[in-house]
């Protein structure tokens, strides 16, 4: 006879205790189940920061202890991170305000005529910031050999200079995980470079620039357990010192000099304060530091090894309940984090978050995701009836386009999968117990009445 295997606990985070209203009377601890939008703040993190803050100062302009203590704090921070990345020893590590400004960033240091290369499948934040570039758009593949093959043939297809791919390590809809290392080396194999966007895979997998040949890697604070307001754009140094500062300011400049004729000369830094002017965020990077030792502390294979003990959960769970579809690319049995998304037949998306959350104190979310190109592909082919409750429009005629997304992480206790899980299989066999109105394009209780 088997035993099964201990399951290591939750990490402590914030808000584990909070308590919320039920529509239909009482309160109940709320489900935090929306990590794959804003993780909750790691304890360990927040009694870090509080630890911080008396000694709050100005950095790297301040000859006073606290500006001293402060400086040397936030250059640890960029250390930290760059030992978290395992990045190589000529990289920079800037600090940003999220994924999405990193990504704009590194699209304003790309050298003229770059190419970028780009999947539909992508966010937003990796989707858009390229506008300005020459830019290739892919179509969703549905094996990851698909994904190498079909950048493979774009990559040979493309004209000569500097190319630039983006991809995502984990994805925000299906939490399906990418074939990093080989579109990396598709990419080098046909001299591009290749950026990762690991928001979603940060906070959930070991991440090493070194062993995944990328060029740059991206991530935000508020995935990875640190406070909203902070992000990371780490890789090559080269593109970076050749663009122009992503910010004029202090900071950012070595020299200013008057010229005779009243303008300005202006020395740049070469290191990560070149894209850095102004006051930093320093208790934000210090932060994200903060996480990155909390999860190696923790150990990756152990937070891998309880996480997919609850996606196994969700998925056996949701595999009862025949009139829920769950959204995959590359197949049920593709390696992912813990986010995955679904639609329910008979059910607007939208109306049925909206019932998780006001019957039940579960949070989910609901919609496109940032992530419309994707979530349409997927969804293209079942349109669901609007129901009572619809999303906001995303494009004419596609307000059924949308899905709910359940996502969890390392302060997921099991009770909130379980509770979830019960959640779906009592609204779709008994429905909502409540009567819910759009409002602002959203679905809420009517406060009126019950159904």
């Amino acid at each position: 006879m088997s035993v099964p295997t201990a399951v290591a606990a939750p990490l402590p985070v914030l808000g584990r205790d909070v308590t919320v209203p039920l529509v239909t009377g009482g309160e109940v601890t709320y489900a935090a189940l929306d990590y794959a939008a804003s993780a909750p703040a790691l304890q360990r993190v927040w009694d870090d920061v509080a630890a911080y803050a008396p000694y709050y100062g100005s950095v790297h302009r301040g000859a006073g202890y606290l500006s001293q203590l402060s400086t040397d704090l936030f250059e640890n921070a960029r250390r930290t991170v760059a030992g978290f990345l395992d990045c190589r020893d000529e990289d920079q590590v800037v600090f940003t305000r999220s994924t999405t400004d990193s990504l704009n960033l590194l699209a304003a240091a790309l050298p003229p005529g770059c190419r970028v290369l780009v999947f539909e499948t992508e966010h937003h934040a990796s989707l858009l910031p390229w506008r300005d570039a020459d830019v290739t758009y892919l179509d969703a593949p549905r094996t990851p050999a698909q994904a190498v093959a079909t950048l493979e043939r774009a990559l040979a297809g493309r004209e000569p200079g500097p190319a630039l791919v983006c991809v995502t390590g984990a994805s925000n809809v299906t939490g399906e995980l990418w074939p990093v290392r080989e579109l990396a080396a598709a990419a080098h194999a046909h001299g591009a470079r290749i950026v990762l966007d690991a928001a979603q895979l940060a906070p959930h997998h070991p991440l090493s620039v070194q062993d995944l040949d990328v060029d740059w890697v991206a991530f935000s604070g508020h995935k990875l357990y640190a406070p909203f307001g902070s992000g990371v754009l780490a890789g090559r140094a080269d593109w970076l010192r050749a663009a122009e500062p992503y910010l004029a300011g202090g900071g950012a400049s070595r020299k200013v000099a008057r010229r005779a004729n009243g303008g300005v000369d202006v020395e740049w830094h070469d290191s990560a304060a070149r894209h850095e002017a102004g006051s930093p965020n320093v208790i934000g990077a210090y932060a994200i530091a903060s996480a990155c030792k909390a999860l190696t502390e923790a150990g990756f294979d152990t937070l891998v090894a309880r996480e997919r003990h609850l996606i196994e959960k969700v998925r056996d769970g949701l595999a009862e309940v025949p009139e829920v579809r769950v959204l995959s690319l590359f197949g049920d049995d593709a390696p992912r984090v813990g986010v995955l998304s679904f639609v329910v037949d008979g059910w607007n998306s939208s109306h049925f978050a909206a019932a998780l959350s006001a019957e039940y104190g579960i949070g989910v979310r609901d919609g496109l995701f940032c992530a419309h190109p994707l979530v349409r592909t997927l969804l293209g082919g079942d349109p669901q009836s609007q129901g009572e409750c619809g999303a906001p429009e995303a494009a004419p005629g596609e307000k059924s386009l949308n899905a709910v997304r359940v996502s969890f992480g390392a302060g997921t206790p099991d009770e909130h999968v379980e509770r979830f899980v019960t959640a779906v299989r009592e609204l779709v066999r008994d429905g909502a117990a409540w009567r819910y109105r759009t409002e602002d394009g959203r679905c809420v209780p009517d406060t009126s009445a019950a159904a």
